[in-house]
């Protein structure tokens, strides 16, 4: 099953000289034209020149780019919620496809790769109360998987589906949401890995009429993770919400594509992405684009990308981008902002007696922590929270080494 788009070199737009699918044709810059096809060697090997691929150590990714023989490195259990598991589905079962297109080649790499695509299916109307925790742990450093997820809320349902990473592995992975009208669907997916852990994922959503998508990528761990999400609001008076959190340490890249399309009318989009680093080579990277299509009349939507570095050597790359096809809109915005500690909250603090490191500590949590809030499940956030103390242990003792 292939699907190509490529545009002629000849077309409007901005041109990418250096990413060349095939002889006579190179994809435009803008996100929503960029090529797509389930064939890996449509693509070839990223050179990191591609825009897509040019904030990416593209070298770590090797393993990534060939479809994994044998592809079992890593396990699949359940913490709760396995009654909704459906039938597998191959590339050409319903509703596999319906909305996912491969826009890289490691995403045509997972596509490829598994052959049978986990599907979770919450039912017409139905409200699931507590979380579907799907547990993914990797066996090995040198061990490579690839893998196909579909999360399809059907009519008026409503659930919580959690994609839980650890351990380590070499993981392509899609994952493709189906959100149908008027239902209220949220997925996180948390990336706790160990440090030897390469994960690269596509995420592909399309939100019904009346609909509601929360979607988090929370990433503590791994040496490379990348996950892109991509949320269409094709539903008249949909909403997307898509909150990020990342904390990278010494050598660890963490990196998130996002695209938002406005389709429908009177949808309303809420993209905020916070990340702390810490440590020599410490990465963040975040690139934001958001399209308000033609026909996405009312439409209200902002985006925005806050960073704060805790150490030198870190570094955050962070890119909004905003697209507007009409001008019959409620409102639209865009934000970017990475520095180090306020003196002013720092200074606040410790008037009132609070000593340095705990003040210190008290505006990282405080930072990150309304990211955590949104979630709305009591266990998780704590988990996270933990997470972050964890982390934030580990910057007092670089602090002290430094001094």
């Amino acid at each position: 099953m292939t699907t190509v788009t490529q545009t002629p070199a000849s077309a409007e737009g901005h041109i990418d000289p250096a990413a060349t699918l095939t002889d006579g044709f190179v994809p435009v810059q803008t996100r929503s034209e960029r090529p797509t096809s389930f064939e890996p060697a449509d693509f070839g090997t990223p050179t990191g020149r591609e825009v897509n691929w040019k904030h990416t150590p593209v070298a770590k990714l090797a393993p990534l780019f060939a479809v994994a023989e044998p592809n079992d490195g890593v396990d699949y259990s359940f913490a709760a919620g396995e009654q909704y598991v459906a039938a597998p589905l191959t590339p050409t079962d319903a509703p596999r496809g319906e909305v996912f297109l491969a826009e890289d080649v490691v995403a045509a790499v997972a596509w490829q790769g598994s052959k049978d695509a986990l599907h979770l299916r919450i039912p017409r109307e139905e409200a699931v109360a507590d979380p579907i925790v799907v547990a993914i742990t990797g066996r090995g450093a040198d061990q490579r998987a690839d893998a196909h997820i579909v999360i399809e809320a059907l009519e008026h349902s409503s659930a919580t589906v959690v994609l839980a990473h650890t351990g380590a592995a070499q993981y392509a992975q899609n994952v493709e949401i189906l959100v149908r009208d008027g239902a209220s669907l949220t997925v996180v997916t948390l990336q706790q890995w160990d440090d030897a852990a390469v994960h690269v994922a596509s995420h592909q959503a399309r939100v019904g009429a009346d609909a509601t998508l929360k979607h988090f990528v929370i990433s503590f761990g791994g040496g490379l993770v990348r996950v892109n999400p991509n949320v269409e609001l094709a539903g008249n008076g949909s909403s997307g919400h898509l909150y990020g959190l990342s904390y990278a340490d010494a050598g660890q890249h963490l990196e998130s594509q996002v695209y938002l399309h406005h389709k429908g009318a009177h949808t309303v989009g809420d993209v905020l992405y916070k990340g702390a680093l810490q440590g020599e080579n410490a990465h963040s990277v975040w690139i934001g684009d958001v399209l308000i299509g033609p026909d996405a009349t009312g439409t209200d939507s902002y985006e925005a990308n806050r960073n704060l570095v805790l150490t030198e050597g870190a570094r955050a790359d962070s890119i909004p981008n905003l697209e507007i096809e009409t001008g019959d809109i409620i409102g639209a915005g865009h934000a970017s902002a990475t520095g180090r500690f306020d003196d002013e909250q720092l200074f606040y603090l410790q008037a009132r007696g609070i000593g340095e490191d705990e003040a210190r500590r008290l505006v990282v949590l405080g930072f990150l922590s309304e990211v955590v809030q949104r979630i709305g499940i009591d266990d998780l956030q704590a988990r996270l929270i933990a997470a972050i103390e964890a982390e934030l242990a580990l910057t007092q003792s670089l602090v002290e080494a430094s001094a």
